[in-house]
């Protein structure tokens, strides 16, 4: 019981989950952890197609003022927009977007036109290599790049083993109903 309550703390999935999680995981924390992930996958995947009809902004403003990231985390029900847990989170991120300057919200925002300059860069940069490694010295560098640019694909400043697609994941499963980072916005002075 002691472990269900500590996976239930961590992660904020349901009880039943996680004791389940645990069982099919023989005990084992770290196991049912990455159980609950895949399964948070699952869920959202699920949901995916539902409309978002509610959701909340979250607004980080760095201390003195010179910086602010803003994110609109939607859902698809005030009950859920209006959960402080739910609003901790739009906040976490805007945070993270302060802090991380992500150019684009997700790898479908990335314009062909942004994806074709990294690579022409990348290119030239691996132009000395030798050829039968340039193919893959360039895609390791574009993954990089979109790792580092997409905010979906960013770690998460306060759990680096997380993303911040992963964060939302495990929002829809914990809240039970389809969440998404709707927009969001970087400001410096």
């Amino acid at each position: 019981m002691d472990d269900i309550k500590k996976l239930r703390d961590e992660t904020g999935v349901s009880i039943m989950q996680c004791k389940k999680a645990l069982e099919e995981a023989g005990g084992d924390i770290e196991k049912a952890k990455v159980l609950l992930r895949k399964i948070s996958a699952q869920v959202a995947d699920k949901k995916g197609d539902r409309d978002l009809g509610a959701g909340t902004v979250g607004v980080y403003l760095h201390q003195g003022g010179s910086v602010a990231g803003v994110v609109v985390l939607s859902c698809e029900t005030d009950f859920v927009a209006k959960n402080e847990e739910f609003k901790s989170l739009a906040y976490d991120m805007a945070m993270h977007v302060a802090a991380m300057a992500p150019m684009f919200l997700n790898k479908e925002s990335v314009k062909e036109e942004d994806i074709s300059a990294a690579k022409e860069v990348f290119i030239d940069e691996a132009k000395d290599k030798p050829e039968d490694m340039r193919e893959k010295i360039v895609e390791g560098k574009m993954n990089s790049y979109l790792k580092e640019k997409v905010l979906t694909e960013q770690s998460f400043v306060k759990d680096a083993d997380k993303t911040i697609g992963q964060l939302v994941k495990d929002a829809t499963q914990k809240f039970g109903e389809r969440v998404e980072i709707t927009r969001m916005e970087r400001f410096s002075a």
